[in-house]
């Protein structure tokens, strides 16, 4: 099957995915009147920052597009780990317990949950319990027995897969959840890690009932442009105590200064939506590549994605490797490099990653990495441009 006729099969997918990145651009512009953005907002600030304009607006910009009372948005977040780290250190109090009904947390959040005199969540006595979804949904008979044993200060949903074989959680299901645990637990917080997931749908978790949103501007909301930096978004109470915990409590957000600007912010947030429907339409195409060569893809090309990532499971190591070097190969930047893999700071396993991009490690642009372990899944996402992805798509037509 020839590259063309791939994409003539996508045609109905494709639609979805252009009409959604309508809608959300629609609604990031009106954003951006509504809080009368100008140029003046672009400018950096030093020192303090106690006058920082750009960095006070982005952040109405970004709760408004997203639902939000409030928003604390920060170059110096460092990524979305960092950003959902700081959130639950500013909710969460010695003995509070935190229920995760989503599995257990991505790989790298495993050392802020656990661990004695590392600084950790169990290192405050704050207690961790978890709930496995059952068939990629949630298990509301157990979500009920727990917030009725439990009573979580915060309950606790990851949104995209991490490296488990899973599909997305879509917004139908988020909003399923919080309208479970706010009739029988109105006093948990309802925090959601959005990573992957902004703007792949028509809503984000904080219009459907999430208190709290976390993620990462190097991922969808930063459109690629984004040269650093998380948000979190949600109610002004949440916000108030978590900016509290990201500065000190005596100054909260009232601090945080950047020098270069915010130009990069604000136009990667302009430019989020159709660079998630650029990033959609690739993930779609490689995922039929693979299906067509018989490999398994998760989601699957006739299922919706709530996240940008693509799982194709491949079970040889040999030829998970084979995949990722390829990417790396057909990148605009470190070209030349052969990744393999290696023992990534934050992971149990050796990782391999391809990530030939302009921000470094940014999951928005052509990327792809994996653990090393069976059964050998590659987790393929983003792509500013879809043509550069049909570029790559071409030439994994003859190695796959």
């Amino acid at each position: 099957m020839t590259i063309q006729e791939l994409e003539n099969s996508l045609t109905d997918q494709f639609k979805r995915v252009e009409e959604v990145a309508f809608k959300n651009q629609k609604k990031v512009v009106e954003a951006f009147r509504e809080c009368r953005v100008s140029n003046s907002m672009f400018a950096g600030s030093t020192g303090y920052g106690y006058d920082d304009f750009g960095r006070d607006n982005l952040a109405k910009v970004f709760a408004t597009i997203f639902g939000a009372e409030k928003a604390l948005i920060s170059p110096i977040l460092t990524c979305g780990t960092h950003a959902i780290s700081t959130a639950l250190f500013g909710i969460l109090r010695p003995n509070d317990v935190m229920l995760s009904i989503s599995g257990k947390p991505y790989d790298t959040l495993t050392d802020t949950l656990f661990g004695k005199g590392n600084g950790s969540l169990e290192d405050y006595k704050i207690k961790f319990e978890k709930i496995e979804l059952v068939n990629d949904d949630f298990d509301y008979k157990a979500i009920e027995k727990h917030l009725k044993k439990l009573k979580p200060k915060v309950v606790y949903i990851q949104r995209s897969r991490g490296y488990t074989e899973r599909k997305a959680l879509c917004i139908d299901q988020i909003e399923n959840v919080c309208k479970f645990v706010k009739k029988i637990s109105p006093k948990s917080w309802i925090m959601v890690d959005n990573c992957y997931g902004e703007f792949v749908e028509e809503k984000e978790p904080t219009e459907v009932g999430a208190d709290v949103v976390m993620g990462s501007l190097i991922k969808n909301a930063g459109g690629g442009l984004a040269p650093t930096g998380g948000y979190i978004a949600g109610k002004s109470e949440a916000i108030d105590l978590i900016a509290k915990r990201f500065t000190c409590p005596s100054l909260g957000t009232e601090v945080g200064s950047y020098e270069i600007g915010y130009r990069m912010f604000f136009q990667g947030l302009f430019m989020a939506p159709h660079t998630v429907c650029q990033a959609m339409k690739g993930s779609l195409l490689i995922s039929k590549l693979a299906e067509i060569k018989g490999y398994k893809a998760i989601p699957s090309t006739e299922e919706n994605s709530s996240d940008i990532v693509r799982s194709i499971v491949f079970n040889d190591e040999a030829k998970l490797v084979s995949f990722v070097q390829t990417i790396q190969k057909y990148s605009p930047v470190d070209s030349f490099a052969l990744p393999m893999p290696w023992d990534m700071p934050g992971y149990k396993d050796q990782v391999i990653m391809a990530a030939g991009t302009f921000v470094a490690g940014s999951s928005i642009e052509l990327s792809c990495d994996s653990p090393i372990r069976p059964p050998y899944v590659a987790y393929f996402q983003g792509g500013l441009t879809y043509e550069h992805v049909k570029m790559v798509a071409e030439k994994l037509l003859s190695i796959l």
